[in-house]
């Protein structure tokens, strides 16, 4: 990942767009808040944790969107429901960190699984666990409730603030996920994210030096789960509900899908890929009425649209910004006198 020089035009970049972030709500209307930006948060984090995993570990893991589910029917089942003969009530400040502690315990458990494969062995043992917890919850009424899941399960109230409504979600969304970015910016660049890329990249030399490669890649999982556990805690609350289909095979596949088309070089591309997902979830089920077309086949928009993107640029939105900047920057150099007069070309200085 490149870094970024003190008043380059990417540190530019990042204060405008974080200004324009919290002022937001200034000229954003409530569903614009709460619909497209709060919820394309949240998929930005769950996917933010398979990048860590496959950028920065090498490792594509389809359990994100599973672990987020976990921690949201811990939530559910802990806490606060309509579905009151198995909800337990108990108060927010034990329900949360114990959500977020199983869903994590769960993350890395299937991590401690799947870094013993590699490639896409990995990928599909990732698919058949995130695959046996959409069928387990679909089939437990004592526990998961089957089918219909939860209802009614909404943020408390704390410190007198709905945080359900529009404004005060956007800002607790934005809040952690600028926390979970900054995280993984932190840990990218601290030895163990360091350690971690190695391992990627040589994992026998990295072995050679001394480094546990499997601890390092639970650790990683460990780490990844965290951030999607708490995402999940934030959908079922965006949501106010959990059903099976929260983490069903189509999300499963669609949060891989995010990651790729914004690109799985820097953290900043999941959201990036998040936003664009759901601009197209959203309205292009209008877009194909409007033609003629079934809504059902908004899936196959989407699809196209990843087609596209990974067709043009195979490290995402963010990859396919690179080059045309270098292309432009590769002409602008070329059209200089001086580069004329090095090549002997006409143009040059005299």
């Amino acid at each position: 990942m490149s870094t970024m020089q003190p008043g380059g035009p990417r540190t530019a970049a990042a204060w405008l767009l974080g200004l324009i972030l919290l002022l937001m709500p200034a000229f954003a209307g409530d569903f614009v808040l709460f619909q497209i930006f709060g919820w394309a948060l949240i998929l930005g984090m769950i996917a933010l944790s398979l990048m860590f995993l496959a950028g920065y570990g090498g490792m594509v893991s389809l359990v994100q969107m599973s672990v987020a589910g976990c921690a949201a029917y811990m939530v559910a089942i802990f806490g606060d429901s309509a579905i009151t003969q198995i909800s337990l009530g108990w108060p927010w400040w034990i329900t949360v960190p114990l959500a977020i502690a199983i869903a994590t315990l769960f993350g890395t458990l299937a991590g401690a699984l799947a870094v013993r494969t590699h490639g896409i062995y990995t990928i599909m043992i990732t698919l058949a666990i995130a695959s046996a917890f959409f069928y387990f919850t679909r089939q437990n009424y004592v526990v998961f409730n089957g089918f219909s899941g939860f209802n009614g399960v909404l943020p408390p109230p704390l410190f007198g603030v709905d945080w359900r409504q529009p404004v005060p979600f956007y800002y607790l969304a934005l809040f952690f996920a600028a926390l979970a970015y900054f995280l993984v910016l932190y840990i990218s660049r601290a030895p163990f994210g360091l350690a971690l890329q190695g391992i990627r990249d040589n994992p026998r030399r990295m072995e050679a030096l001394g480094f546990n490669v499997f601890l390092h890649r639970i650790a990683a999982y460990a780490f990844a789960s965290a951030i999607a556990a708490v995402a999940g805690v934030l959908l079922v609350w965006l949501n106010a509900q959990v059903s099976p289909g929260t983490a069903g095979i189509g999300p499963v596949i669609d949060i891989l899908i995010i990651a790729v088309v914004g690109g799985l070089g820097r953290p900043i591309g999941p959201f990036i890929g998040a936003i664009i997902y759901v601009l197209l979830r959203t309205f292009a089920l209008d877009f194909l009425v409007s033609l003629g077309l079934s809504g059902e086949r908004f899936q196959l928009l989407i699809g196209a649209g990843f087609l596209v993107i990974v067709f043009w640029s195979p490290d995402g939105v963010l990859g396919l910004w690179d080059r045309t900047r270098e292309r432009i920057t590769a002409r602008e150099r070329q059209r200089s006198p001086l580069y004329r007069a090095i090549r002997g070309q006409p143009g040059g200085p005299a």
